[in-house]
C-alpha cells in the first residue's frame, strides 16, 4: 500500500485537493454525507467529501478514497486481502490500509525524512509535519510514530472540558465555572514499533509536570521528566513538549534506557503501567 501510494504521490502535478484527485481522473464533490467523511464511486469516478468536516478531515478523507481507489485497482494486493481476512476482519483491513496509504500520499518518504533530520522526532517535529503537510495533529503524530526509531512515546494533551453553564445561572456560580483550574489531559498518544503501550486518553498530567507548564507559558520546553501514567507510575523519560495554540501541547516522551537494575517493562509477563493490567 506504502509503494502504491507513493507512487502515485510522485506522479501527482501538486498537494491541493484538485491535484490529488486528478491521477484518478476524478471529479470532486463536496456534500452533505450525514455521519461519514467520504466515498468513493468507481463506476462514475466520483469522489464525496463531506463539506461540513473541517478542511483538514477534508484532505485526509480525499487522500483516504484515493487509496480506495488504488486499492480497487490493484488485483494482487486485493486478492491477498481477501484470501486473509473476511467479514469485519476484510473491512478493517481495508480501512487501515488506506489510511497507511492516506498518510503516504500527504506525508511523503522525503518529507518525513526531511523532518526527522532537522526537528527529531520531537513535539515540535508534530507541529512541524502538520503544517507542511496541512494534516491534524494526531495525523501528524501517528505518522511520526510510524517512520521514528528508539522507544518513543508521543501525546497531544489539552485541558479538560469545563462544565457547561446552564442558561440562568447567577454571577457567583459563572466565576465558580470560569476560574476552576481545569485539569491537562491526554488527548491522543501513539508510540514508535520499540514501545508496546501508549498513554491512555484521558490522562491527567500531573501539575508540576513540564508539559503543564508549556500549556501554561507558552514555550517549548525539553528536558528530563517523566511518562505519568494513569496507574500513577512515572517512566524516567526526557520529553519535549511544544505549544501548539488549540491543538495543546504536542510532547514526545523518549524513554530511558533499562539498567540491569531496572525490570523490563516491556516484556510480555509485566504490567501495562498505563492499566495495571497485563
Amino acid at each position: 500500500m506504502r509503494e502504491l501510494a507513493a507512487g502515485y504521490a510522485a506522479r501527482l502535478p501538486g498537494r491541493d485537493s484538485e491535484s490529488l484527485a486528478s491521477g484518478l481522473g476524478a471529479r470532486l464533490v463536496y456534500t452533505d454525507l450525514g455521519e461519514r467523511d467520504g466515498a468513493y464511486d468507481p463506476e462514475h469516478r466520483v469522489i464525496l467529501i463531506d463539506r461540513k468536516a473541517s478542511p483538514q478531515r477534508q484532505r485526509f478523507t480525499l487522500a483516504h478514497e484515493v487509496s480506495h481507489a488504488l486499492l480497487l485497482g490493484d488485483d494482487d494486493l486485493l486478492s491477498g486481502l481477501h484470501d486473509s481476512f473476511e467479514d469485519e476482519r476484510l473491512e478493517q483491513a481495508i480501512e487501515t490500509l488506506c489510511n497507511v496509504g492516506a498518510a503516504t500520499i500527504l506525508m511523503p518518504p522525503n518529507l518525513m525524512s526531511d523532518l526527522l533530520r532537522r526537528f527529531g522526532p520531537t513535539g515540535r517535529g508534530i507541529h512541524e509535519l502538520s503544517r507542511r503537510a496541512d494534516v491534524s495533529a494526531s495525523s501528524a503524530m501517528y505518522a511520526l510514530a510510524d517512520e521514528a526509531q528508539g522507544q518513543i512515546i508521543f501525546a497531544i494533551c489539552s485541558r479538560a472540558g469545563g462544565k457547561k453553564l446552564e442558561e440562568g445561572s447567577s454571577g457567583r456560580q459563572r466565576r465558580a465555572v470560569l476560574g476552576a483550574q481545569r485539569p491537562v489531559v491526554v488527548r491522543a498518544s501513539a508510540a514508535t514499533k520499540e514501545v508496546k503501550y501508549t498513554l491512555g486518553a484521558g490522562t491527567v498530567i500531573p501539575d508540576d509536570h513540564l508539559v503543564v507548564g508549556v500549556l501554561d507559558s507558552g514555550y517549548e520546553v525539553g528536558g528530563r521528566s517523566y511518562v505519568p501514567f494513569r496507574s500513577g507510575r512515572k517512566m524516567p523519560a526526557y520529553a519535549d513538549a511544544y505549544p501548539a495554540g488549540r491543538s495543546g501541547v504536542l510532547v514526545s516522551f523518549r524513554l530511558e534506557e533499562k539498567s540491569e537494575k531496572q525490570p523490563d517493562t516491556q516484556s510480555p509477563d509485566t504490567q501495562n503501567p498505563d492499566t495495571g493490567k497485563p
